[in-house]
Order: C-alpha cells, then sequence, then structure tokens
C-alpha cells in the first residue's frame, strides 16, 4: 500500500455545520483540492462515505489499483475519509474505490470534482479553479446597487448543446468559447436582458439534456474546459447580459459512478423508495432530511454563484419536491408526520438555500419552476414563503397556449382563458414562460400550435408573443421561438437558423428584437411588475370582438402605455377605447406592421376626444388590426387641452402676496 499522508482541512467547527446542515461552503472541504503540505505539493481528497468498510483513491497514477492509496476514518466518526498524496498534480483521473460492509466494491465519481470526464468517460478529474481572470467587476457592482429594485427581465432560454451546430464538422455543438462569441452578440442585438441555460453540469447521457446529473460541481466537458465557461459567463456580463443557469436538486440518476448507493447504503437519497424513487424520470430523490445532503446542496448552489459568477439559478421540478404525492398513486406515498402529502424537509431545504442564497450574493434571483398553487413560493422565508425571487406562471402558459389553438371563430366563447391570468397575477412574483416543455414531444413549435394559413399562424405567434410581453411579470422565451421555427426542438439538430432566409420568420424574429427593445427602455413595463400598481384594466370583457386592453404603468412621470390585444381575424376601423387622459396618443408598436410580415394596419398619431368610454372622460378612436396586439403611448398633454394641472412655475405663482386676491376678482368675473 502506498502512503497516504495524514492530512485535513476539515476543522471541528467545519464537521458540526455539515453535521447540522449548515455548512454551505463544503466544496471547499470536500473533494479533491491542490495543496501543499509539510513543503510537498500534492493533493488532498475527502469524501462522505459513512458505511463504507474502507475507501481508497484509484487512478491513471496507481493502475486503478484499490489496494494502494487508501485514505484515513476520521476519528470524529463524521463518516469521512482523507487524506494526502504527494506528487499528485492538476489533471489526474481519479475515482474512489468504496468497499461495502459485505466486502464487495465501487467505483465512485467523487460527488465535488470540479471537473469529469467528457461522456462516456465518467472519471473525476483533479482540478481548481483560481486561475481564471475575471474582467466583470463592473457588472457585479452594478447587480449588487440593483439588488431589491425594479429591472427588466425578457430571458432567452438556451440549450448550449443545440443552439448552433457545425454540419461541417461532424453536427457538433458550440464549445463555449464559441457561444461567447455568437451567443452573446446574438441575445445582445435582440434585446434579451439574461440568457438562461439549461443544466450544464457534467450529465452522462446528453438527450436528458442536462436534466440527470453526475457531477454537480462540475461543467461538463463538453463544450469545453471550466475556464471556457467563465469566460462565457464573463462575456455575458461585459455586455450588460445576466446569466440564468437551471439546477436541479429535485433528483438524480441511478448510474453507478454516481450518487446512487453511495457507499452501498441510500447515503443521498431516501431509503424508502415510496420517497427516494422518481417514477415520472426514473431517478432518486435526495433526502431533505439527511443534513450533510442539505450541506451538499445548499453548497452546490452557493459553489455556481461564487466560483463561476452566476446571477440567478431557475430551479427545477419544484413542485415535484414539494409534495410526497407527486406522480405517485394512492399507496405509493408516506404521509408527512402530520398526515399530510406536503414533504415539510424538502420545504425547509428550499427555505435554507433561498436564505443563503440572497444572504451571501444580493442581486441575484432565484426562480422557481412551480406548478401547484402551493402558497408564498415568491415571499420571503421570514414571512412563511419559500423565499424564491419568481415563480414561473404555468397557469398562464397552459391557459394562453389552448386559447391560442382555437380558430378565432371560436375564441369569443373562451375569453375568460386568456384574461383569468390577471385574477392571481400579482399573488406571486410571476415569471410567463414559453419554455422548450413546450415545444417538445409531439407537442408541435410554438408556430405550428397556431391555427389557419402560413399568415395565421404567424399573425397569432406575434400576438401571443405581444401579450406575453405585456402581461404583467416578466418572461422567458425558447431559442428558435423568436422567429417561428416550424419543427419541434431536437437536442440532435438544434435551431434551424436556416428559416431566417424566408420573410414572415425574419419578420418575427424582429417582432422580438422589437419588442425587446420597447420594453427595456419603458418603465411602465416592469418597474411595478409584480405588484397592481404597474396594471390597470380599460376593457376585458369584448367577447364579440376578442379584445382585451389595459394599461401598464411605471413611476410618477413615466409615460402610460396601452396595450390593446385583438385576437380575431377581422379589422375594425373605429374602435374606441377610453384613456386615463387627454393629448396625443402615439402607437409605438404594432405587430400588424408590415416589417414584422403583418398587414399593415397602422394608426397615425391619435388625439383623445371628450368621450365617455370604459369609465374614463378622455378616449381614442383607433384601427384594430386582425390578430394584433397593439401599443400605444400616451405624450404630454397639449397646452389647453385635456384637463388642466399646476405646473411647478404655476404653484410658485400661487404663493406670491396678493394672489389670493388676484384669484377672488378673476372668479367674481366670471
Amino acid at each position: 500500500m502506498k502512503t497516504v499522508r495524514p492530512f485535513s482541512l476539515l476543522t471541528e467547527f467545519d464537521i458540526s455545520l455539515f453535521q447540522s446542515g449548515k455548512h454551505f461552503r463544503m466544496y471547499q472541504k470536500l473533494g479533491s483540492h491542490l495543496i501543499e503540505a509539510e513543503g510537498e505539493r500534492g493533493v488532498y481528497f475527502a469524501v462522505w462515505a459513512p458505511h463504507a468498510k474502507r475507501v481508497s483513491v484509484v487512478g491513471s497514477f496507481n493502475a486503478w489499483d484499490p489496494g494502494s492509496h487508501v485514505l484515513l476514518p476520521r476519528w470524529d466518526k463524521s463518516g469521512i475519509w482523507e487524506g494526502f498524496i504527494p506528487a499528485l498534480e492538476k489533471g489526474a483521473v481519479y475515482k474512489y474505490h468504496i468497499t461495502m460492509q459485505n466486502g464487495r466494491g465501487l467505483d465512485k465519481g467523487d460527488p465535488y470534482a470540479l471537473r469529469w470526464e467528457t461522456p462516456p468517460n465518467t472519471a473525476s478529474i483533479v482540478w481548481d479553479l483560481d486561475h481564471y481572470h475575471w474582467n466583470d467587476g463592473p457588472w457585479l457592482k452594478k447587480r449588487i446597487e440593483r439588488a431589491g429594485k425594479p429591472q427588466p427581465w425578457s430571458v432567452y432560454e438556451v440549450h448550449p448543446g443545440s443552439w448552433k451546430k457545425i454540419p461541417e464538422d461532424g453536427n457538433r455543438s458550440l464549445n463555449f468559447h464559441e457561444l461567447a462569441a455568437e451567443l452573446v452578440p446574438y441575445a445582445k442585438d435582440m434585446g434579451f436582458t439574461h440568457i438562461e441555460l439549461m443544466p450544464i453540469m457534467e450529465h452522462p447521457y446528453f438527450p436528458s439534456w442536462g436534466y440527470q446529473i453526475t457531477g454537480f460541481f462540475a461543467p461538463t466537458g463538453r463544450f469545453g474546459l471550466p475556464a471556457d465557461l467563465m469566460h462565457f459567463i464573463d462575456t455575458c456580463h461585459q455586455a450588460d447580459i445576466g446569466v440564468i443557469l437551471d439546477w436541479v436538486p429535485s433528483h438524480f440518476p441511478g448510474d453507478i459512478h454516481g450518487l446512487y448507493l453511495f457507499d452501498g447504503s441510500h447515503l443521498y437519497e431516501y431509503a424508502d423508495m415510496r420517497r427516494g424513487f422518481h417514477p415520472d424520470w426514473n431517478s432518486y430523490v435526495f433526502d431533505y432530511g439527511r443534513n450533510e445532503v442539505r450541506s451538499f446542496l445548499v453548497s452546490n448552489a452557493l459553489f455556481w454563484l461564487d466560483k463561476y459568477h452566476i446571477d440567478g439559478l431557475r430551479v427545477d421540478a419544484v413542485a415535484s419536491m414539494l409534495y410526497h404525492d407527486y406522480s405517485r398513486q394512492e399507496g405509493q406515498w408516506i404521509p408527512n408526520i402530520h398526515g399530510g402529502r406536503e414533504n415539510l424537509e424538502a420545504i425547509s431545504f428550499l427555505r435554507d438555500f433561498n436564505e443563503a442564497a440572497y444572504k451571501n450574493y444580493p442581486g441575484i434571483e432565484t426562480i422557481a419552476e412551480e406548478s401547484t398553487a402551493f402558497p408564498g413560493v415568491s415571499k420571503p422565508a421570514w414571512e412563511g414563503g419559500l423565499g424564491f425571487g419568481q415563480k414561473w406562471m404555468m397557469g398562464w402558459m397552459h391557459d394562453s397556449l389552448n386559447y391560442f389553438k382555437r380558430p378565432p371563430m371560436f375564441r369569443r366563447w373562451h375569453q375568460n382563458e386568456i384574461t383569468f391570468s390577471l385574477v392571481y397575477a400579482f399573488s406571486e412574483r410571476f415569471m410567463l414562460p414559453l419554455s422548450h416543455d413546450e415545444v417538445v414531444h409531439m407537442k408541435a413549435s410554438l408556430l405550428y400550435k397556431m391555427p389557419g394559413n402560413e399568415w395565421d399562424k404567424f399573425a397569432n405567434l406575434r400576438a401571443l408573443l405581444g401579450y406575453q410581453w405585456t402581461h404583467p411579470g416578466s418572461h422567458v422565451l425558447f431559442m428558435g421561438g423568436e422567429f417561428g421555427q416550424t419543427t419541434e426542438w431536437g437536442h440532435d439538430r438544434g435551431v434551424v437558423w436556416e428559416l431566417l432566409q424566408y420573410d414572415f420568420h425574419k419578420g418575427c424574429q424582429e417582432w422580438v428584437k422589437a419588442l425587446n427593445h420597447l420594453y427595456g427602455s419603458h418603465p411602465a413595463f416592469w418597474w411595478h411588475a409584480f405588484s397592481p400598481e404597474g396594471f390597470e384594466w380599460i376593457s376585458g370583457d369584448d367577447t364579440e370582438n376578442c379584445v382585451m386592453a389595459f394599461l401598464r404603468k411605471g413611476r410618477p412621470g413615466d409615460k402610460v402605455l396601452l396595450v390593446v390585444c385583438h385576437f380575431k381575424l377581422n379589422t375594425l376601423d373605429e374602435y374606441t377605447l377610453g384613456v386615463p387622459y387627454g393629448g396625443v396618443w402615439r402607437e409605438v408598436l404594432n405587430s400588424d406592421d408590415g416589417r414584422f410580415g403583418g398587414s399593415g394596419v397602422l394608426n397615425s398619431d391619435l388625439t383623445a376626444q371628450k368621450i365617455a368610454s370604459h369609465g374614463k372622460e378622455d378616449a381614442i378612436v383607433i384601427r384594430l388590426a386582425p390578430l394584433s396586439v397593439q401599443i400605444f403611448e400616451g405624450l404630454e398633454r397639449p397646452k389647453g387641452k385635456g384637463k388642466k394641472t399646476r405646473t411647478k412655475a404655476k404653484e410658485a405663482e400661487a404663493q406670491k402676496p396678493g394672489a389670493e386676491k388676484g384669484r377672488k376678482k378673476k372668479n367674481q368675473s366670471n
């Protein structure tokens, strides 16, 4: 047996925090670390395997011999095995050989490894992350300064392995450097504020899209080295684009080299498969009641915020974490201690995670993909909520897609589907998604969900996107949706960029670009995105014409925007709508504009008339385009027209001596 020297990075306080579920920097202690001990360079290894009979490090450096380099168990019965191997260098490939109590052996990857071999290889790699030079200081400073303040959120969801393929090179995916060179300027030009990456943690099966993770602390080697991912994120930040990562603390696969049965026991997963096995994904559920597992998961979240400067985490499948009976039939699940269906341990974990993330990294955002009516998902934990910053508005997505699938002639009977989201729009801080899940598995692309001929389909899609952008909340759109991809998304083929040679697709892309730039430049859309102060109905009950009209409002002094949605095929030349004040109303965006592929039914500047309509004293008469979203901006009121308001100069004049006497004389003369 070769020498493994006694050494430890772990203090008694570390162990205490780890065992209480409160150590949120375990990646600094467990795993493999390049260090110098007693004047000699080498690697310190530490792994949690409390039920193992013996643990050794095996790799190419010792011919994968389990008898070499046996780690030492800690005296404190923490279940951690550790030791220092001198002369070992960065890039060494290794696994932990775990001898179970029955004498059989398992070869496992390192749960805390910073890098893994590229699949189908499955070993971990000794690495460090301390040598990349970041250039995003101004971005991080700005992120802290705007923490808790309103800001625009227009998110472009991307599967990095299929955003663009290189047919000339075996149809390979772009690497992180190529994505930095092509994806970042594209998202910037399109006006997106954030890029959301589907999971980039190491996963053995590419068609899982990254949601079946084995290397929770390592970016996948398919697209380059860890420093290459840092370069991509750095490039985003220098372009004023935030980066959101999909994070999966809900389950993990049963690959033999991964977390499942890690030390021969159900260590990371619930032991009872009525809790520990996920029937939807044939995967295993983390044991949220085990403190060391909680430390692992929260440490993993903070790791990406720390080492990779990530701006947000979109947490996958939160609903499956919250309920013991999720996707399970009667008798296939175990109630909680109160007899209920809620997973109290998962709820507690999510609160810990959110509190730790926001406390340590002000300005980041956590986003829950949560499809039920669980209360308080985006309320702070100290108010009894789960503590997320935003929650995906799955109800809006389902209702809106169901509505738009209907031929326009039948929509008059389903107005409630398209307006219902406004009943509960401010009960949570909602993000409106049109995500990858809606354009796979025979659900059809967004464009081909729409009824009618080609013109109708594109007009409907532009109207749907216009409604998404102008609805209260924030929004996320999956790649390809911005130009009306005709086929479902496929991870092997990716986005069909060739379609942009056709006018309708190019026009749809220009529409999304115009929406983004209008959205980002008008605080009326996002200053009160999550509160009723930013929204006011004008009309939501014109079922005959399938019209809904509403105001979006920002800060005092910001221009008010009137959004008019018309979801029928006809044109209405004179449609009267009440407005909050007189003066000129300018059409700033119209999905029926010819440059977007529309028929060109537009409006010149409209001067409000003294016509009582929709509970307002003033009204405008507009041309209502077919299958459209039209946005009007209320300009400054002309002098002498509309309701009079005092300027600061007039207020000052009113305070002068004799002003009151002058007003009395004027009133008497009238």
